[in-house]
């Protein structure tokens, strides 16, 4: 064995070590966390339940279970659990029907706004005994703009003169949901520093087809798709195969995935915070004046 093969060795062992070390003080403080200074336990912080759409491709679900365990890590002691808008088990109704605490916070594993965010979850969370909020589609969001990069440079990008991308993402009816994806898209570009065209699967325009033409027409000769969706399926595979240059591969487990879970979670308990500060407040304010209006 030379030098540099023991010290590349030596170098590997010691980041395998930093890492174990991080997750197990990660994990330490995690639980430390639970237990307040008298001693006592403090109460089960409200459950993190991730809402998939649910997918006929086998490889969905697996995808969406490696990212929940990504989420796990990053948090130990937070219920971490799944449900799903149709097509896979769990249903959400039925993972809130089953969960140990009677709060949660219902984050979208999708990428934009749109009937699922402001219909399908919020019906099916009132239908249930829970008390839940709602948290925002993870796009857009500088976040997810890593992943998206990321994905892009493992499949091989290199700018070069000529170079674009166009955004592949399923589409919907709802205006909102081309306002975020086109917001994604802007992000990206300048992320990547070339032009990034929104492209829709279905529903919406242009397809993906459509914005290649669009680019070739525009001088843009090398042109890649970026797949914005979270897992495999039919419309990821087929975005992928109208690339005429490289296709990124879904977002999956990606680490930034994760860390934006995190923080839509971290977010609407936020938002649930101040807003029951604030009615408190007004509460109070409106008790106070009582008095003063009586006399």
């Amino acid at each position: 064995m030379t030098a540099s093969q023991s010290l590349h060795d030596e170098s590997t062992s010691l980041d395998s070590t930093a890492h174990l070390m991080n997750r197990i003080s990660s994990q330490l403080a995690s639980q430390l966390s639970l237990v307040a200074l008298d001693g006592r336990r403090r109460p089960t912080p409200p459950a993190l339940v991730v809402v998939a759409h649910g997918s006929r491709d086998p490889r969905a679900l697996s995808t969406v279970h490696a990212l929940l365990e990504r989420v796990r890590e990053l948090r130990p002691g937070l219920p971490v659990r799944l449900g799903h808008i149709e097509l896979n088990e769990p249903l959400l109704p039925d993972t809130l029907a089953a969960l140990d605490t009677d709060e949660a916070v219902l984050v979208p594993l999708l990428l934009s706004r749109g009937y699922h965010v402001k219909r399908d979850i919020p019906e099916m969370a009132a239908e249930s005994g829970v008390r839940t909020s709602v948290a925002k589609p993870l796009g857009p969001h500088p976040l997810l703009v890593e992943a998206l990069y990321d994905r892009l440079m493992e499949a091989g990008w290199g700018e070069t003169p000529g170079t674009a991308v166009v955004l592949a993402a399923a589409g919907s009816r709802d205006p909102e949901s081309k306002v975020d994806t086109s917001r994604t898209a802007a992000l990206l570009s300048d992320r990547l520093g070339v032009p990034v065209v929104p492209a829709y699967a279905t529903t919406a325009a242009p397809t993906v087809p459509d914005a290649i033409k669009l680019l070739t027409a525009r001088g843009h000769h090398r042109t890649a798709v970026a797949s914005c969706f979270t897992a495999p399926g039919r419309f990821a595979t087929e975005c992928a195969a109208q690339a005429p240059w490289i296709a990124s591969a879904p977002l999956g487990p990606h680490p930034a995935m994760a860390r934006l879970l995190l923080h839509r979670y971290d977010q609407s308990l936020a938002a649930r915070a101040v807003s029951t500060h604030l009615r408190g407040a007004g509460n109070c304010a409106t008790s106070h004046r009582r008095p003063a209006l009586a006399t």
